[in-house]
């Protein structure tokens, strides 16, 4: 293989990975992203079609390239045998909480979505419901509702779901953005459509999970990672703590769960620690046990309360 041919087919292979992450690009954004006239990318797009890729064109307004769902899956990719095999695989692994490879699964799950062929989909979902685990990890989900909120946040539409409150389940409406995967659990961010703000829910408590047609357009967002993890870690609790330890990040992440608090580099030998609890002693003394110099920056009055701690386990101390 030459070295032109090899340039090409590494650029048609980067245009199929763009196409398998979004429903719909336009012309000139393909081929701003990879560096080519929109005359290459028309001629890329008939040679992915060549290879039995269903690239659909659309015209108008909001028109552009889209991947549809393959009567067959492509050549070269997978045989039915091994799409089947290879989804049943990537749910059990997204969905059954194999900690550190779920959110890997889920990603790769819908890139295969996008071209498995409809006939596969009643067999793949029989076989995943044979399929049990044991042991640790993640809260179990079901994959189908794990895969139909990746479809919705991939393909910018509406969802709908079941969730607990204070007195019985309500019916949340959303617009789907990111699934993040925590040590324990998967959560959702998401602009809650009836209060009118971002907010994270757990994938777990939902039920009745349904995606609609109606499509939105895509609101800046706060970082996902960041927002859920602060809200689980914090946010969520009636008290909130922030402590300066003096000991580098990465040495302090080490010691705390991600769900448990959140670390923040304050240099390289100190950083900040924020995390919540309904009540605040517990959290003191698991700073405390972390075995590094620390001060008390929020709330005030936790400060006094390590005086009063610490007078008392003197005098535990016999001192």
């Amino acid at each position: 293989m030459t070295g032109d041919e090899r340039g090409t087919t590494e650029r048609v292979l980067t245009l199929l990975g763009l196409l398998q992450q979004r429903q719909v690009w336009t012309g000139p954004e393909l081929a701003a992203r990879l560096g080519v006239t929109p005359r290459t990318v028309r001629r890329d797009v008939e040679r992915l079609r060549t290879l039995g890729y269903p690239v659909h064109a659309c015209q108008g307004v909001g028109g552009g390239y889209r991947l549809g769902p393959g009567q067959d899956l492509p050549p070269l990719l997978l045989d039915d045998e091994e799409a089947i095999a290879t989804a049943v695989a990537l749910l059990v692994g997204a969905g059954g909480a194999i900690t550190g490879a779920g959110d890997a699964a889920l990603r790769a799950l819908t890139k295969l979505d996008r071209v498995l062929p409809a006939r596969l989909r009643n067999e793949v979902r029989a076989l995943t419901e044979s399929v049990e685990s044991f042991g640790g990890g993640r809260t179990p989900v079901e994959p189908e509702a794990l895969m139909t909120l990746a479809r919705a946040c991939r393909d910018e539409v509406e969802a709908g779901f079941d969730y607990p409150s204070a007195k019985q389940p309500r019916r949340r409406r959303v617009e789907p953005y990111r699934l993040v995967a925590s040590d324990r659990r998967w959560y959702l961010l998401a602009y809650d459509l009836d209060r009118d703000g971002w907010r994270s829910f757990r994938v777990d408590r939902m039920t009745d999970v349904v995606a609609r047609t109606w499509r939105f357009r895509a609101r800046p967002a706060p970082d996902a990672a960041t927002y859920v993890q602060e809200g689980v870690a914090s946010r969520v609790y009636p008290h909130q703590a922030r402590f300066l330890v003096h000991a580098s990040a990465d040495t302090v992440r080490a010691q705390i769960p991600a769900s448990a608090a959140v670390v923040r580099g304050r240099g390289s030998e100190r950083c900040e620690v924020l995390s919540g609890a309904a009540d605040l002693d517990p959290v003191l003394m698991h700073v405390l046990l972390l075995g590094h110099a620390f001060e008390v920056l929020d709330p005030p009055e936790l400060a006094t309360r390590c005086h009063v701690l610490a007078k008392r386990l003197r005098t535990a101390g016999g001192l």
